[in-house]
């Protein structure tokens, strides 16, 4: 058996309100599900977004749990790469701009597509490109 896809990411953040704030408004996600101070997710297209609270996902869940997931998770920025069109790209890197948010690189890569990187407000390291950089 040969997984079909990813369900869902997880990225790390050590302020949720301001990775809320910046996933929910300045990227436009979906917020689906929130945990005060512990998690805070995010639909994006087929997939789901975790935000996580590192200090708080590390902790085995109490005996009495009703979702008894095992401790998980990392420290220091992560990376994700949003799948985009050439036109969402161009889209998304003007609306990131017009929130100040800098844009790292904008990038052709040699065997075709486009990319730009961008961070978070945690640090993350963010990617729109095109999935023909992975020949999809």
């Amino acid at each position: 058996m040969t997984p079909t896809g990813i369900l869902e990411a997880a990225l790390y953040v050590d302020d949720l309100d301001k990775a809320e704030a910046f996933y929910g408004e300045v990227l436009g996600l979906e917020n689906i599900v929130r945990a005060e101070g512990r998690h805070a997710f995010f639909r994006c297209g087929e997939g789901v977004l975790l935000l996580f609270n590192a200090q708080m996902t590390s902790r085995p869940p109490a005996p009495d749990a009703p979702l008894p997931v095992p401790p998980h998770g990392a420290r220091g920025p992560g990376h994700l790469c949003f799948r985009g069109t050439a036109d969402e790209i161009v889209r998304l890197k003007a609306h990131l701009e017009a929130h100040g948010v800098e844009i790292e690189t904008d990038f052709e890569w040699p065997n075709g597509g486009r990319s730009i990187y961008f961070r978070d407000p945690a640090g993350n390291s963010l990617e729109m490109a095109e999935p023909r950089i992975w020949g999809l």
